[in-house]
């Protein structure tokens, strides 16, 4: 993402802390009283670190303890699941990724995640990079597609998993650049890398965290990354977008949903407390060294257009693909 001067930086938080205080004075005494018992942060298929962030704040803010509870079994279903039934009274909620709105893209989930759910707040936004083994003779996304069409079948694209992001951003460049690069799914994302620094397949699209250390250690070259605009972890990579493939934007993110039918007054509490999270230098510094870049801070109704938004691009990438090509299932390695 953009990184903004300090100076340049200062008018704004000044006017979002502002807004903050506006919004909190509004809010009704009886939801002034929230929270009045713990809170719980339910995590899917992702990392439980963002989430534990957000929670020493939000306990060390309003002095109750906020309790991480990681559920990461079929696919976000048994954490979506458990938060879409919980009672709507803001002290439950679900840490929601790409992961929810490409299962709604795959026709894969067991909820809506518009009907489901109230959008919250987005805390960040996570790049992937391109990286390939380095005796794959490309130093550029244009390189490396022209050495993919010189040998049809012959280079392979590791991903976490059937319909994960790294397998849809291989499909992807198959699609958009008109080659055949065979896709090798692997049981997780640390044993796709491994398989990529090993050199038993070529190319990989990984978090920017992990691609970032294995490129600065030489295992891996970096290529592209796939957010609309270049990373702060990988700022001297060009996104695909720069690299002539103007649809290849794959963003990561994380953020927090509500039950339906939570108070929009308490919503409005949440967000306010998180927004004044994500704007402490100390908070923005944790997320960034686990690869969560701090987007624009989104009311409520701005999350919601986001999700909605995500969910388009991520059906768009699918229905472009072929959506039976990406469930075709193959032995993991």
């Amino acid at each position: 993402m953009t990184a903004f001067p300090a100076r340049a930086r200062r008018p704004s938080l000044l006017l979002a802390m502002i807004t903050i205080t506006a919004v909190l004075a509004a809010v009704p005494a009886w939801a002034q009283d929230f929270p009045n018992r713990p809170i719980r942060l339910i995590v899917g298929p992702s990392p439980d670190v963002f989430s534990r962030i957000i929670a020493e704040h939000l306990q060390q803010a309003w002095g109750q303890p906020v309790v991480v509870e990681p559920r990461p079994g079929a696919g976000g279903k048994l954490a979506a699941a458990a938060v879409a039934s919980a009672e709507p009274d803001g002290h439950t909620l679900l840490f929601a990724t790409p992961t929810y709105t490409l299962n709604a893209a795959m026709k894969l989930a067991s909820y809506d995640l518009v009907k489901d759910f109230e959008p919250v707040f987005i805390i960040g936004v996570i790049s992937y990079a391109l990286v390939v083994h380095p005796s794959v003779p490309a130093r550029s996304v244009a390189e490396l597609v022209a050495l993919a069409k010189a040998r049809p079948a012959a280079l392979n694209c590791a991903s976490a998993g059937i319909g994960t992001v790294p397998h849809l951003a291989c499909e992807t460049l198959n699609k958009s650049a008109g080659v055949n690069v065979v896709h090798v799914p692997y049981r997780d994302v640390n044993a796709a890398m491994m398989g990529t620094v090993g050199g038993t397949v070529q190319m990989f699209v990984a978090v920017s965290t992990v691609a970032r250390a294995q490129i600065l250690s030489g295992a891996v070259r970096g290529l592209a990354v796939t957010t609309a605009q270049r990373s702060t972890l990988l700022p001297d990579l060009p996104t695909m977008v720069e690299s002539g493939y103007p649809d290849f934007i794959m963003p990561g993110w994380g953020g927090f949903l509500a039950p339906a039918n939570t108070p929009k007054e308490i919503v409005q509490k949440l967000n306010g407390e998180m927004r004044r999270a994500v704007l402490k230098p100390d908070v923005q510094e944790r997320l960034l060294t686990v690869g969560m870049e701090t987007p624009p801070a989104y009311a409520p109704t701005q999350v919601g257009d986001f999700i909605r938004n995500d969910v388009a691009r991520w059906t768009h990438l699918v229905e472009a693909v072929g959506l039976e090509k990406l469930r075709e299932g193959s032995t993991a390695q």
